[in-house]
């Protein structure tokens, strides 16, 4: 399965009546330029699950920043990195997952 395709799943699952009206994914467009990614952990599975923030810095344009803050997944990253982004949050998911079982 590909990573947009493991997404709407992720957010299909997430989905309860209730946390897509409060919560939710973001992903826009930076100036300089780039992507956001903002996907919300409050009242799901993940928002305990600890997450080590990572910083790649290739180049002015091939860079990826990682964190979660405030129960919120924020990502952001150069203009061909969105799909590492979203695989460092599957990743992290699929960790997550694997642990509490």
């Amino acid at each position: 399965m590909n990573t947009i395709e493991w997404l709407q799943d992720y957010y299909g699952e997430c989905c309860n009546e209730d946390w897509e009206h409060t919560y939710g994914i973001h992903i826009v467009t930076l100036d300089n330029p780039g992507w956001l990614v903002d996907i919300n952990l409050k009242d799901t599975n993940l928002e305990d699950c600890s997450f080590k923030r990572i910083r790649i810095e290739r180049d002015d344009n091939n860079w990826v920043f990682c964190r979660v803050a405030d129960k919120v997944f924020i990502a952001s990253g150069g203009v061909k990195n969105l799909e590492e982004i979203l695989t460092i949050f599957r990743d992290w998911v699929q960790k997550c997952d694997s642990e509490r079982m």
